[in-house]
């Protein structure tokens, strides 16, 4: 699993020109899954950018979670991101999760930063549709969350 996760002033997130998700201060993540992934790893992913330190505090260090900085998230799935580009121009999606098991994974993603920051302040993009994103990424400043060197600790 992955996540790419942008420290952002705002986001949004539009399907057919209609609004799906819109965040102010926050994190826009692209989740990314993968066949062999499964909610232990989406958990561990979860509280990993739960509490992410990457806010300002008082002296400008990066020091505050989200949680520290009222802020809120904007997840969109992003089958994507498990590209593989090594033979050719073409890329290949073939480590990317089935349809139906990275849905259910995104909800249950979805359902659990809900659950943790609450329901108004988590939006999302529409899983398996063609999204337009646009994002104010504040830094700039990007993480990737990568499962495989996550839980290789």
């Amino acid at each position: 699993m992955r996540f790419v996760v942008q420290r952002v002033t705002s986001a949004k997130v539009e399907v057919e020109g209609k609004t799906t998700g819109e965040i102010r201060l926050g994190f826009f993540v692209l989740i990314g899954v993968e066949e062999a992934d499964d909610k232990d790893i989406a958990d561990k992913l979860i509280s990993k950018l739960i509490g992410l330190r990457i806010f300002s505090d008082e002296n400008d260090k990066t020091n505050l979670s989200i949680k520290d900085v009222n802020g809120d998230l904007l997840l969109v799935s992003q089958f994507t991101l498990y590209a593989d580009c090594k033979k050719g121009n073409r890329p290949s999606f073939t480590r990317a999760g089935n349809p139906q098991h990275a849905e259910e994974l995104y909800d249950y993603i979805v359902e659990k930063c809900r659950a943790e920051l609450g329901e108004n302040r988590v939006g999302t993009g529409m899983f398996g549709e063609h999204m337009t994103c646009s994002l104010v990424n504040q830094g700039p400043f990007t993480i990737i969350l990568d499962s495989a060197e996550i839980m290789a600790r």
